[in-house]
């Protein structure tokens, strides 16, 4: 009975948490439908709720952005864009801080969570899993004796919220694991453990002949 009951578990635990997150983003991203005229919303156009039209509208939303600042007229509108809102005090630094972190983690070739290491935290002797962000810049650096990489290290279950650190290179273990399978890894509070890869061996060099 317990054998099978923990066997109903394994199985539908993993698809209600699923199925939950969805949800939750879908409900989230349908509140764009707030932007659209009542007359085009889908209570007006089929006489009930559609689940999931606010998140098609806002990922095609996103698609046409992208599109239209790809070419020189939208690059240009997105710049006059930017230096307009440079000129308003407060939303100046908050769109600048949130421009320059999201560059940062959404750009291809940015550096950001492209690595996953082992560091020791909160105390010596115990480890975890962080993800390199960089190096130490601004007059950080010049406080920083010695060669330091910046990490981040998320918490468990919840990888959104954590702790940034500043960490000695030498303190850190570069780990040959995907960003990927560490935020498994960490997610699952160390129960979904990642594939063993082991580093290709060097071939040995033949040994001479002794004559």
């Amino acid at each position: 009975m317990r054998k099978y009951f923990i066997t109903g578990l394994l199985v539908l635990v993993p698809l209600v948490i699923t199925l939950w997150v969805l949800n939750l983003i879908v409900g989230t991203l349908d509140g764009s439908l707030v932007l659209l005229p009542p007359e085009w919303r889908p209570e007006s156009l089929f006489g009930f709720h559609l689940p999931g039209f606010g998140t098609m509208v806002t990922l095609l939303i996103v698609f046409v952005t992208g599109l239209v600042t790809q070419n020189i007229i939208g690059n240009r509108v997105l710049r006059i864009w930017e230096l307009l809102l440079q000129r308003i005090p407060v939303v100046n630094s908050i769109y600048s801080s949130v421009k320059q972190v999201s560059d940062t983690l959404l750009s291809s070739s940015g550096n950001a969570f492209r690595k996953a290491l082992l560091v020791q935290y909160p105390r010596e002797g115990v480890w975890t899993i962080a993800f390199q962000t960089g190096v130490p810049g601004g007059d950080v650096k010049n406080h920083l004796q010695g060669d330091y990489v910046s990490v981040y290290v998320p918490t468990t279950p919840n990888p959104t919220s954590g702790f940034f650190l500043m960490l000695r290179r030498s303190d850190v273990v570069e780990l040959e694991m995907s960003v990927d399978e560490a935020l498994k890894y960490i997610v699952s509070m160390g129960v979904v453990a990642p594939s063993d890869k082991k580093l290709p061996t060097a071939p040995t060099a033949p040994t001479p002949n002794s004559h």
